[in-house]
């Protein structure tokens, strides 16, 4: 099973992937993670990711499809979970084909509601949680840039849900319920 998890920064994507990799042997594509990976593993494609990081550009949709192919080329265990992409039309069109060279599809989108204001109050908390267990918070955990991040979700990733929901593929939950909640939504809808 293919499914991806759309939702603005903060909605608990993260969470509920991280339930399904341990509960259905599924496989996490964070595209966030994958970058970071690349950038040390050593790899031509790991080299590019790393000259364009380091240089403080943004990395091409054509890299980031390139990183999901590696990964569709291994082992595919219980499915994928696509994280954080894709994160415009265009990489939804992109992932489409390439799900399609493989001869995969995407079962499902499941898009994690959430109202901006309880999302805030949530980010910051867990960043005051944070620091309170002696750990230290995410560098954007802070209500300015959540806000920034959540404008950039809106003019850029927004129009997925519209996309997929025309696709026929899409479901939305409420992404503010409990954890075991949202855990319970999703199960429903993967069955």
């Amino acid at each position: 099973m293919n499914i991806i998890l759309l939702g603005p920064p903060g909605a608990g994507k993260g969470t509920q992937a991280g339930h399904l990799v341990e509960t259905r042997d599924m496989i996490q594509l964070s595209t966030g993670d994958m970058l970071r990976a690349a950038k040390t593993s050593g790899t031509e494609m790991g080299k590019r990711v790393a000259e364009v990081m380091d240089r403080g550009e943004l990395v091409t949709d054509e890299i980031v499809i390139g990183l999901i192919r590696e990964q569709l080329e291994g082992d595919k265990k219980g499915g994928f979970i696509f994280d954080g992409f894709p994160r415009t039309l265009a990489q939804a069109d992109a992932l489409e084909a390439l799900l399609n060279e493989f001869g995969e599809k995407l079962d499902t989108v499941i898009e994690m509601q959430v109202n901006d204001e309880v999302l805030v109050e949530r980010i910051v908390n867990r960043a005051k949680e944070a620091v309170a267990a002696g750990g230290t918070a995410r560098a954007d955990d802070n209500e300015e840039s959540l806000k920034i991040r959540l404008m950039e979700y809106y003019k850029k990733t927004s129009p997925l849900i519209g996309y997929y929901h025309a696709k026929g593929n899409l479901t939305s939950i409420d992404g503010l319920a409990s954890i075991e909640e949202v855990q319970g939504s999703i199960a429903k809808i993967l069955g």
